[in-house]
């Protein structure tokens, strides 16, 4: 056998093997956010093309959350750019690498770091030549705001960079508008809405450069408007919100709430609903006291709230079945396996219970 096909076979078994790697992780990803989130409405999938380079522009409000909920429902393979502080530690670096996060610099992470840059954005190109997906970030950082910021021209760059190398590839842009109703608050309902295609082609072809760049800018900022709550960031802004707050909308209804927005009319203000499930909290915490006091450790050490809910669901989503896997072993030391196993299911079942029937209110912010 050739040393060439050799390496041909190898790379082959590597590309399968991260394949059904990432195809793992994803539909963990899917069960796991199901056993955290209330309710998960998805929207506009039929916009995604089976096939093709796809780059996905998506709202910022909650750090590594918008990313795991639109990648746990997307039909495609994502790439995506995330903060290069999240990759100072070598395993978790090696670890994010594996599914397909690439890290992006910016000045607060040191001006010489910048030009690491460049090579992130090689990288972007060949996986749209690739035909590909890629998830970026428009507004350029994370913000709780419920409101669209004025979009980084980062984004444009990446899209035309990649059209000016390759003279044949179309990329569809689709903005994804990301909601939450009480984010860093556990149970939150979260609505994903995938935009309608831009073809970014068209734009670079009939216009001169610095006008496709404001042209593209301006859909996406546009469509991301519609796609998630958007409160003008003007003087009327905190007053609209509390409004809004006090009503106890259902904030994943977007199309509803941004109607309220625009006509400037508002529900009547209601009483917040008791959680009637309240007592089963007490006890998935009680069963769980060892990864509550590891999160309430771990809380401390945060440093931006937006951040809360990605720490949460992390230390939750691994120190939960780990002790609960210990525990049932205990458990099945002392009275047997059939004992263990309904102690087992009987926990998962009460953690789905309160997630998704427990009373959840609007955030006040």
């Amino acid at each position: 056998m050739s040393a060439n096909l050799v390496k041909y076979n190898s790379l082959k078994m590597y590309k399968y093997l991260k394949k059904c790697w990432y195809n793992s992780v994803k539909l963990f990803l899917k069960i796991s956010l199901n056993f955290y989130a209330k309710k998960i409405k998805i929207y506009g999938r039929e916009n995604i093309p089976k096939k093709g380079a796809v780059l996905f522009a998506i709202n910022h409000p909650n750090a590594l959350m918008d990313p795991l909920f639109v990648t746990a429902f997307n039909p495609r393979e994502n790439h995506f750019l995330v903060r290069a502080d999240v990759f100072k530690k070598p395993l978790i670096k090696k670890a994010l690498a594996s599914l397909n996060l690439m890290p992006i610099y910016r000045i607060r992470d040191g001006r010489s770091q910048l030009s690491n840059n460049e090579e992130v954005f090689e990288k972007c190109f060949n996986i749209l030549k690739r035909k590909e997906t890629l998830i970026i970030f428009p507004q350029g950082g994370h913000s709780r705001d419920r409101n669209i910021k004025t979009l980084s021209k980062g984004f444009t760059r990446i899209v035309f960079g990649a059209l000016e190398q390759n003279t044949d590839l179309d990329i569809a842009v689709i903005p994804v508008g990301v909601t939450y109703q009480n984010s860093s608050i556990y149970p939150s309902k979260v609505c994903v809405q995938f935009g309608k295609v831009i073809d970014s082609r068209i734009i670079f072809t009939e216009n001169p450069k610095p006008k496709a760049i404001n042209i593209l800018k301006s859909e996406v900022s546009n469509q991301l408007k519609k796609l998630t709550v958007h409160i003008p960031d003007d003087e009327n802004y905190t007053s609209t919100l509390q409004k809004l707050n006090t009503a106890n909308v259902d904030f994943t209804d977007v199309d509803s709430v941004n109607q309220m927005i625009s006509e400037n009319n508002f529900p009547r203000a209601v009483k917040k609903s008791i959680n009637l499930l309240k007592p089963i909290y007490y006890l998935i915490l009680i069963n769980g006291i060892i990864p509550y006091l590891i999160w309430k450790k771990m809380a401390k050490n945060i440093g931006e709230i937006e951040f809360v809910d990605t720490m949460k669901y992390g230390v939750n989503v691994i120190a939960f079945p780990i002790f609960y896997g210990l525990q049932t072993f205990l458990i099945s030391f002392f009275f047997g396996w059939e004992i263990a196993g309904i102690y087992w299911l009987a926990s998962y079942f009460l953690v789905f219970l309160y997630t998704k029937f427990s009373s959840t209110n609007t955030e006040e912010n």
